[in-house]
């Protein structure tokens, strides 16, 4: 038989069938006899209650509080709220209810401290929640020392890390000392103070970031921390130019801190050619005035014996120093250890002073005196001196042996000698061949400060008050290829480093007044 096909569908007669197919109906019950159409918008009603309950009054109840809106003049400073630190101003930041003790902190500004009660908005607490706003103007402590201690000492340790890259930033520390102490710039005493503190900043401004901060603090301290004026900065731009213009030595420091084209530019120009001649001539110039130095001092005697120490005469005269002063430099008489400082001098400070013994090397670190390698030596060191001294220690050597000298030199004093007279002295010594003062053993240590850029002139009160995160260091080791230090070559380490390549020797000089 045959077999029988089925009929084929029609998709439209398909879709029309079920266009006509009987939906579902859901008929809801009585609910304790209440139609469904009462109880589920009593039920939805509830829901949202609920919601409401949750969104505007529980936050209200569950931590009542209020958020605290701190503004300060100027900007910046730490926020604490009951000794916990929260943010920095201008902020804002939630607070329970309550009492509670808040202070303002910002460097060189006299702390402010109160006490605030907070409330709470019991309904919308937490889209609309209370608010306290607060502004409060901050005191500052002495402008020019909290200046100097705060950012302008930063900046100049800022100087030692090198240009910014993408692992870190330099931060505007001394424009931004300037605008928040520059108010106070109004005073001539604060003025004159943050003037000259500028002005040794200058001499580390190795970078071009540095060179950025140094310029804006300089048209800030203008308008006294304001916002410059076109007419204002023309006069900031005048002092710029005039200091570049008194320093010769300005141009060749451009070179090393600009790059690309503005390096180029710059090295192309006739300011720029004229600068490194007049170096070369200058530098010509001392080497041929140096013999003719006059002698000039207070004390006649060519030598002075002081305990084991054997120090020779260095008549003042000329300035006959290199690149690194500034022009006029003099240096006055002294008196320098014809050697480092010798064993049986050590030992017999070591004697009197045992706080700086060898064996009291922990409490020493932990007073910031020294560091893991003090009074180290290694092979092949030079038999004459004693290696691994800090700045410190040496210092500590010089104020001791001040007390053993004779009763002539009652205003003179034993100290580090400056970078000035230790290069005014081994350049004697190249001339002097009676003079020996074995220059090359060990880097020595110098009483100065170290700043990068040292030929900028500025105050000695300014360059004091600033200060250095490193001290100066002059001559060289015998680790040192020879040829690669000269007479003029600088370094620097931090005051408590000790190096089993560095040493000093201590001079006598009229004590400062």
């Amino acid at each position: 038989m045959p077999e029988k096909k089925s009929p084929e569908k029609n998709p439209k007669t398909s879709e029309i069938s079920k266009a006509y197919l009987p939906e579902d109906h859901v008929r809801l019950k009585r609910f304790f006899g209440i139609r469904p159409g009462y109880y589920l918008a009593c039920l939805y009603g509830a829901i949202l209650l609920v919601i409401l309950f949750f969104v505007l009054l529980y936050p209200g109840i569950s931590n009542p509080g209020s958020v605290l809106v701190i503004k300060s003049e100027p900007w910046g400073a730490a926020i604490l709220a009951n000794g916990v630190y929260k943010k920095a101003a201008p902020n804002q930041f939630f607070l329970p209810e309550g009492r509670h003790q808040i202070e303002l902190r910002l460097p060189g500004f006299v702390p402010t401290e109160f006490e605030i009660d907070v409330g709470s908005r019991l309904f919308a607490s937490w889209p609309f929640p209370r608010r306290i706003t607060l502004h409060e103007k901050l005191i500052p402590e002495s402008p020019a020392e909290a200046f100097i201690q705060y950012y302008a000492s930063e900046f100049a340790a800022w100087s030692f890390v090198g240009e910014p890259s993408l692992t870190y930033q330099i931060p505007l520390t001394l424009s931004e000392g300037v605008y928040r102490l520059g108010p106070e710039a109004a005073n001539p005493a604060v003025k004159k103070a943050m003037e000259e503190t500028l002005a040794a900043s200058a001499r580390f401004a190795v970078t071009r970031a540095g060179l950025r901060d140094l310029v804006r603090a300089k048209t800030l301290l203008d308008n006294l921390g304001l916002s410059p004026s076109p007419l204002s900065l023309l006069g900031s731009a005048e002092d710029i130019i005039s200091f570049f213009n008194d320093n010769p030595q300005t141009a060749l420091w451009l070179a090393s801190v600009l790059d690309g084209e503005s390096r180029s530019i710059l090295t192309e120009s006739y300011w720029y050619t004229s600068s490194v001649l007049m170096a070369e001539t200058n530098r010509d110039l001392q080497n041929q005035l140096f013999s003719y130095v006059p002698a000039g001092t207070l004390i006649n005697a060519p030598t002075v014996q002081l305990g084991f120490l054997s120090f020779r005469l260095i008549n003042g005269g000329l300035p006959l120093l290199g690149e690194n002063f500034p022009a006029g430099t003099t240096v006055g008489s002294f008196y320098i250890s014809e050697t480092v400082i010798s064993a049986p001098a050590w030992e017999a400070f070591l004697e009197q002073q045992p706080h700086w013994r060898i064996d009291n090397i922990d409490t020493l670190i932990r007073e910031g005196l020294v560091n893991t390698e003090y009074l180290e030596s290694v092979f092949g060191a030079p038999a004459e001196g004693v290696p691994g001294i800090s700045w410190y220690a040496a210092r500590a050597f010089c104020q001791w042996l001040s007390n053993f000298l004779p009763p002539q030199f009652s205003d003179w004093e034993v100290r580090l000698p400056t970078e000035a007279e230790w290069e005014y002295a081994a350049k004697k010594e190249s001339l002097d061949p009676s003079l020996s003062l074995g220059i090359g053993r060990f880097w020595e240590w110098c009483e100065d400060p170290f700043s990068p850029l040292s030929f900028f002139p500025a105050s000695q009160d300014g360059i004091s008050a600033l200060g250095s995160p490193e001290r100066s260091l002059r001559g060289g080791s015998w680790v040192n290829t020879r040829g690669t230090v000269g007479i003029e070559t600088r370094a620097s380490l931090p005051p408590s480093f000790c190096s089993p390549f560095v040493s000093f020797r201590p001079v006598i000089a009229p004590r400062e007044r």
